[in-house]
């Protein structure tokens, strides 16, 4: 549907039913609790914290175009952005 939001990593569209979450740009446990939040597929926020210790992402990827601009994530991004959206797959 056109008015479902876009996961702003994979740039899939998010429909309802789809599993997702909210990934807190600086994590909680690094002083992010309370900040900005962006919603996503989980396969897509399960990647990232598969790939990112907590530090690291509060350190050098508190953005989403920092997370973008990552080597693996940006590979998974531009892979899993050609499934269609309700494709949850399996993170390595």
């Amino acid at each position: 549907m056109p008015d479902d939001p876009d996961c702003p990593l994979c740039l899939r569209p998010i429909p309802p039913g789809v599993p997702q979450s909210r990934h807190h740009l600086v994590p909680k446990l690094r002083g992010g609790k309370g900040g900005e939040t962006v919603l996503l597929h989980h396969v897509c926020h399960r990647t990232i914290h598969k790939t990112l210790g907590e530090t690291e992402l509060a350190r050098n990827y508190a953005t989403v175009e920092a997370l973008r601009a990552h080597p693996d994530l940006r590979r998974f991004f531009d892979w899993v952005g050609k499934r269609p959206p309700g494709w949850t797959g399996k993170v390595r």
